[in-house]
């Protein structure tokens, strides 16, 4: 297991550590072999130019490749712990209840990795917004300035850590 402290490290929980690295370890090696078998298998189709069985097998060994490196790099810095303390600060691996703008919203501060396949909202904590909230607490109310130069006002209405 890789764990660091620096700016650029995701904070994960053991568990999103242990999915990933199945991931990764799945697309290293059998993932791999899989697609280096459906390129041969169309390559022997004959013409290359027109053949888009070759091209499609080609374009997925791509995002493979890619989601490889993605998966190294994020699993190499990461910072893999506990969840933080349940005790209403807002910081990485905090399931977040904010009025945002006047609207309420749920989301996860972290990394999209963390939240796995649920369709919860997953904010930076590198965010403007992310950034804005890291060390408030419930009822804090603050501002920040969005990317489009607008004010956002923010109230922290909970901060408990997620459980997945």
């Amino acid at each position: 297991m890789s764990t660091t402290n620096s700016a650029t490290a995701a904070w994960l929980t053991q568990e999103a550590f242990d999915r990933l690295k199945a991931e990764l370890d799945h697309l290293s090696g059998p993932g791999r072999a899989d697609i280096v078998q459906k390129i041969e298998a169309a390559r022997q189709e004959g013409d290359l130019k027109e053949n888009g069985g070759y091209h499609a097998a080609k374009e997925e060994q791509g995002k493979i490749e890619a989601r490889i490196r993605q998966l190294t790099a994020l699993l190499r810095d990461a910072h893999v712990g506990e969840a933080p303390a349940d005790d209403g600060i807002v910081e990485p691996g905090m399931l977040v209840v904010a009025k945002i703008a006047g609207d309420e919203e749920t989301f996860l501060l972290g990394s999209r990795e963390i939240a796995g396949d649920s369709d919860l909202d997953v904010f930076s904590e590198k965010s403007p917004l992310g950034s804005a909230i890291v060390g408030h607490k419930e009822g804090d109310k603050l501002s920040y300035t969005a990317p489009n130069g607008k004010d956002i006002t923010v109230e922290i209405i909970s901060a408990t850590p997620y459980v997945g």
